[in-house]
């Protein structure tokens, strides 16, 4: 009986040390967020001012709060890129700086936590239906510079 009863703790420690393992192994990885389905890729500015793109985890958001709270209370607009957001309006407490104060989520100066996403990103609904349903149209103002 003590046998049996060893195995199975052996078992068990065997597991725990794997789990660990495992969970130590991803930790060194840590490279730039991508965007996941249903994300937000905020560009407007972000690039131009030498700063990643934002990824904001609209669903992430949207289980513990609704709608009408940031489009409605908060004033974003239903159209990627529509709201104008910019770093100066978030210190000053609009957008995402009406909750990102230090007080009821992590303050500003945590940059990396929002500007995560990999440069080029163009601002879009990640993975939305709408997006794979439209052709991109060609700026014709690039082929009339190239003839």
């Amino acid at each position: 009986m003590n046998g049996y009863i060893s195995k199975i703790r052996m078992g068990w420690v065997s597991s725990l040390l794997l789990i660990q393992l495992l969970v130590l192994s991803g930790v060194g990885n840590i490279s730039p967020v991508h965007a996941e389905y249903g994300d937000l890729v905020l560009n407007e500015n972000a690039e131009a001012e030498g700063m990643p793109p934002v990824i904001f985890p609209h669903w992430f958001h949207r289980i513990r709060f609704r709608c009408k709270v940031c489009h409605a209370d908060l004033g974003f607009k239903f159209k990627a890129g529509g709201s104008g957001i910019d770093m100066l309006k978030i210190i000053d407490g609009q957008y995402c700086g009406a909750c990102h104060n230090g007080e009821i989520a992590w303050a500003v100066e945590n940059c990396n936590l929002c500007h995560s996403g990999k440069d080029g990103l163009r601002t879009q609904v990640h993975g939305s239906t709408l997006n794979k349903l439209i052709v991109p149209v060609k700026d014709k103002s690039k082929n009339k510079k190239a003839k």
